[in-house]
């Protein structure tokens, strides 16, 4: 008979009562979630154990229609039943019921005993079973599983390597300290296991046995060692988990094994990935110096370079070059590199955790320029689960503040959608603001603008919130934003006004002489405005600036001491404080107000609020009990407050390793460890050497693979500067040709000198014309021309002073690579005739430049010098008129060593790009020896920027000068563009910052066009700016002269005489922009610039008013 049928055959007659119940609900309870009612036998058990449950409800029911109290303990029978079977199919499903059971979080303890004796079954099948409900039981019947610890060690010696490692996963899993020796002795048995999974369960063993008894950390440490050396993926993963959790700060166990570890890392399973990973970040920040440690020397050179002058102290100048000197210049540790390059391929993986642990490690270890490369694996996973999002996002915030550059040409990918949950909207919005920059800003708010009128209330404040920073943090648009708040002010909602007035607030505190107009405005929404905390900001701002609103404070104040008793305890501080600075500056309307308002302040049933009163009672009402600070009133109460800086609350996150839950919750969590800090100075490398023996070496095939390789890896592994990468083998074979020449001044016999350079000349030319087929007339001759110059007047030269000589050398050379370019470029000159002679030398940089009007026709220059590519239509661009072009200082003498460069705006279109902005370089060799090989080495330009590099300078012999061009695109932007110029010794990092002026070119465009255009580019696009003309300015051809010195803008043909119009296009996206200068009665006028680039137009506004006015 079967057991379920005895188990009901011993029910009392009397329990035919329970079949009184409803249909619907025995049918309920057959239905159990214990097991699947499917018929049979299932449903017997099912229904029966409803029934149970159901006389534990019942306690009141008769004994004789009920169960008995120890049919409880029936409830497993059958299990135990088929547990004891000698069939091995019966205990076969017995266990996957029971494993079943636990996986739906069903208690099965009470099966313990008779799973137990099963552990020494014969059938694989039912044995592996059976460790997996030890596993998850053993902690709770520790008393019966230690009976069953001579099996346990007989599993640890079966043939199945599943058995085995079941076996020892089961023996840790006892937590009793009388068997850690049993134990200790089966994980050493495990880790030199044949088998690489039970060698990865015994590393899983080790931090259970560690945390049992951590008295055995020095012989867990040696089996750590020894799974470290195992060569297999399977293991890695886990020993290095075992290693954090037991010894982390052992740090030279890893020595011998990290070139291993970095080379397994892409084969091991995605869940020792992210350990590795994690724990290699650590370990290269303690064994390789920081990749840009000479990135605070770059920004330093640079803005040195630019601001510079040649009146700096000489003291300054050479202990400066002394410190250039004594610093060495980076270059990476090849085992740095190694760990970068194989760690670059799971950027690609599908785990979103090793694409974020890469992406900490690039973030922690990577040099400045390579960082980027994991900012579009970090957008990528923006299309997961929002689980993902939100850790990807905290991260990415983090990521924008030091390296906002990299996620710029992402910026896009962080817009938001309606259907993003809250917090990620408030995260990308976080992005948002920190990726804000001049170049975007009119982007971004009018993406906000749209977020503003979301239905999400706590979205629609942070917006307002994002606004403010952005206003902070860009002073070109903060006019913009505040009047863009200052509409928000008349919105129906009313929570939208409350946030937008507590940002107002932090802003008019940075001008607030300049805005009193808005806290006027500000008062009047005292009656409307019920959030308590935008009432008090109103009330702050009309005390702390009562004296731009001398009559408007002291109503208000009379009408919150009417409602005084019914405000929140923010508000009422607010009135305290706004009443005593009314009392302080103006007693006669408000001495009466302030005591009824103290009054009423002293029987408050806040005590904050009770004691504020009795204080500033005390305070600004003189008394005889009043002690000396009553004279000190005022400087209590009005003195000047600094402006609230707005900040990101990620800001000071990046002190926790990214991606860890620490810098997720930003708080130090349980078992985090610190991120160690770069050393000072590169420890042994040699320690990660390890032998190979004879037998492991590569094979031929390999050899010649390795041999190919090598170039590739050494030139990226050789170079020296503040960064490096992987990537770096290209040559500079196809930079722009020179179109400049490095005069010679030689000693010595002029003759065999010019011999020895046509030789090499020849040898030159030939090369070039095999490579590209063409030949060269024009530099030729302009060689030949310049070289004949230099002889003749080297006699001169002999006679003057070394100061002198120089002087005048240099300025002939100015005008020599001035009229070279403008020939070289395919454009006309702007003097018909520019001279060779150091006798007529020019003032400027470029020759002296005879200015012409701005409609003049181009002088025709010979065909034979012309190149074709920069050739442009008269109709579409202009010459521009310029008297003197501004030299900027690329590098000084000092620092450079004796290599002095100079640099200036041409104004010309680039040659080989429409888009780049030409930038002429001077290079002068003050020293006494030949400087070789002078080139521009790892442009690092921001996101978008572009530079063209000229070609490389063999040679320049002392005392000579080179002239160059360089292309360089901006991006319409004025943000610095940051590279190095090489020599055959030294590597120097320059910058080179555009004015806003140079950023554009001159357009034609008749009074008609002007004006349609002018009427497209109105409202946030307009900047108006008044002026008065100093006398020397207000002439038609001073006003001309200074708006076109200070940008490169064609001037348009106008009907008015009060009224001068200009017209420019932005290089790189071609953005109009058009200024009019409209005269007004006096020395009185008025600046318009209209441009759909607010940041360009706001600079160029404030450049141009700097011309006229100073």
């Amino acid at each position: 008979m079967p057991p379920l049928q005895k188990l009901l055959q011993q029910l009392p007659a009397s329990a035919g009562g329970l079949g009184k119940a409803p249909a619907g609900a025995v049918a309920e309870e057959a239905r159990s979630p214990v097991l699947p009612a499917d018929g049979g036998q299932q449903v017997c058990y099912s229904a029966l154990r409803a029934d149970e449950l159901r006389l534990l409800k019942c306690p009141k029911a008769e004994a004789g229609q009920l169960l008995t109290a120890p049919g409880l303990l029936h409830r497993h029978d059958d299990l135990k039943e088929m547990l004891d079977s000698n069939k091995d199919s019966l205990k076969l499903e017995a266990m996957k019921r029971i494993v079943a059971m636990i996986a739906r979080g069903k208690n099965a303890s009470d099966l313990f005993p008779a799973v137990v004796k099963n552990v020494a079954c014969k059938n694989i099948e039912v044995k592996k079973l059976v460790y997996v409900y030890l596993v998850r039981y053993a902690e709770e019947q520790q008393d019966l599983a230690l009976l069953s610890i001579s099996t346990f060690q007989r599993g640890l010696k079966d043939p199945n390597q599943l058995i085995r490692a079941s076996a020892l996963r089961v023996l840790s899993s006892i937590r009793v300290p009388i068997i850690v020796p049993i134990m200790m002795l089966a994980i050493k048995e495990a880790a030199s296991d044949m088998s690489p999974y039970v060698r990865k369960t015994a590393a899983h063993a080790i931090p259970k046995l560690y945390s049992l008894d951590s008295d055995q950390k020095d012989q867990l440490i040696e089996v750590i060692e020894k799974l470290l050396a195992d060569k297999t993926t399977l293991v890695a993963g886990s020993v290095v988990m075992a290693f954090e959790e037991v010894c982390p700060e052992r740090i030279d166990l890893i020595h011998k094994n990290y070139r291993k570890l970095c080379n397994l890392l892409i084969d091991v399973e995605e869940w020792g990935q992210v350990v590795i990973i994690n724990m290699l970040t650590r370990y290269a920040r303690t064994q390789f110096l920081s990749p840009n440690q000479n990135e605070s020397l770059l920004e330093d050179s640079a803005e040195k370079a630019f601001y510079g002058s040649d009146e700096e102290d000489t003291k300054d100048a050479k202990a400066e070059a002394t410190s250039l000197v004594k610093r060495k210049p980076y270059v990476m540790d090849p085992d740095h590199r190694l760990l970068l390059r194989n760690t670059k391929p799971l950027l690609q993986s599908r785990n979103a955790a090793v694409v974020m642990a890469v992406a900490q490690l690039y973030f922690h270890l990577a040099p400045k320029a390579e960082v980027g490369v994991i900012a579009k694996a970090l957008v990528r996973l923006l299309r997961s689960h929002s689980e993902v999002q939100y850790v990807v996002l905290q991260n990415v915030a983090t990521m924008s503040i030091k390296r906002r550059g990299m996620f710029e040409p992402y910026l896009k990918s962080f817009y938001i959608r309606s259907t993003d949950p809250t917090q990620i909207k408030i995260l990308k919005l976080e992005v948002l603001t920190n990726l804000a920059n001049e170049t975007n800003i009119s982007t971004i708010l009018r993406e906000f603008q749209t977020y503003i009128r979301s239905m999400d209330k706590d979205f629609v404040a942070a917006t307002i919130q994002a606004i403010g920073r952005c206003a902070t943090n860009i002073g070109k648009v903060r006019d913009t934003c505040l009047n863009g708040l200052v509409q928000l002010l008349s919105n129906r909602d009313e929570l939208v006004v409350a946030e937008s007035v507590v940002v107002i607030k932090k802003l008019l505190q940075m001008q607030p002489a300049q805005h009193s107009e808005i806290i006027k405005h500000m008062a009047k929404l005292t009656d409307n405005i019920q959030v308590p905390m935008a009432r008090a900001s109103i009330l702050w701002l009309i005390g702390e600036y009562c004296e731009h609103v001398p009559k408007i404070a002291p109503d208000v104040l009379r009408k919150m001491a009417k409602s005084f008793t019914n405000e929140e305890d923010i508000v009422k501080l607010q009135v305290i404080n706004l009443a005593a600075k009314l009392y302080l500056t103006n007693s006669k309307q408000s001495k009466l107000l302030t005591q009824y308002v103290l009054n009423l302040a002293k029987y408050d049933q806040n005590y904050d609020i009770r004691d504020r009163a009795r204080f500033i009672r005390q305070l600004i009402v003189p008394t005889e009990k009043s002690g000396a600070l009553n004279k000190y009133a005022k400087k209590l109460f009005l003195a000047q407050k600094p402006a609230p800086i707005l900040e990101s609350s990620f800001k000071d996150r990046d002190h926790f390793q990214l991606g860890s839950l620490s810098h997720l919750l930003n708080a130090k969590a349980v078992g985090y460890q610190e991120l160690p800090d770069w050393p000072d100075e590169a420890p042994d490398p040699s320690v990660r050497n390890v032998e190979v023996p004879e037998w492991t070496k590569c094979t031929s095939r390999e050899k010649r693979k390795e041999k190919v390789e090598k170039p590739f890896y050494s030139d990226s592994e050789g170079e020296s500067g503040p960064t490096e990468s992987a990537d770096s083998g290209e040559g500079l074979g196809s930079m722009v040709e020179c179109q400049a020449v490095m005069p010679q001044a030689g000693h010595g016999s002029p003759s065999e000198e010019e011999e020895e350079e046509g030789v090499k000349k020849g040898k030159k030319k030939k090369q070039q014309q095999g490579r590209k087929g063409r030949g060269d007339t024009s530099s030729e001759e302009a060689s030949a021309s310049e070289s004949s110059s230099s002889e003749s007047d080297s006699g001169s030269e002999a006679q003057e002073s070394p100061a002198e000589v120089e002087t005048k050398r240099r300025k002939a050379v100015r005008a020599r690579m001035g009229a070279a370019w403008w020939c070289g470029a395919g454009l006309s000159p702007l003097t018909p005739h520019v001279p060779a002679s150091p006798q007529r030398h020019p003032a400027s940089f470029l020759g002296t430049i005879q200015i012409h009007r701005w409609w003049a026709p181009r002088a025709a220059v010979p065909r034979a010098a012309c190149s074709p590519m920069a050739v442009l239509a008269p109709s579409q661009l202009l010459s521009p008129a310029f008297g003197s072009v501004r030299t900027y200082e690329l590098l000084h003498r000092m620092t450079g060593e004796g290599l002095s460069v100079e640099y200036c705006f041409s104004r010309r279109p680039f040659p080989h790009d429409p888009h780049m902005v030409a930038v002429q370089i001077q290079i002068s060799n003050n020293t006494d020896a030949e400087v070789k090989s002078l080139r521009i080495s790892e442009p690092k330009p921001l996101s978008g920027m572009r530079i063209q590099e000229f070609p490389e300078i063999e040679s320049l012999a002392p005392g000579d000068t080179a002239s160059v061009v360089m292309g360089i695109d901006f991006c319409d932007s004025t943000q610095a563009a940051n590279f190095q110029l090489c020599t055959h010794t030294r590597h120097f990092y320059v910058s080179i910052q555009p004015p806003v002026g140079e950023l554009m070119a001159p357009v034609f465009m008749s009074e008609n066009e002007f004006k349609k255009e002018q009427g497209k580019l109105t409202g946030m696009s307009e900047i108006t700016e008044k002026l008065t003309l100093l006398e020397k300015c207000r002439s038609d051809h001073a006003i001309v002269q200074q708006v076109t010195s200070a940008a490169n803008v064609g001037r348009v043909p106008c009907g008015a005489d009060n009224e001068y119009r200009f017209a420019a296009k932005t290089v790189t996206s071609g953005s109009l922009v058009l200024i009019t200068l409209e005269k007004r009665e006096g020395a009185a006028a008025q600046l318009t610039v209209n441009s759909e680039k607010m940041v360009i137009g706001t600079m160029l506004v404030k450049d141009i008013v700097q011309a006229l006015v100073q």
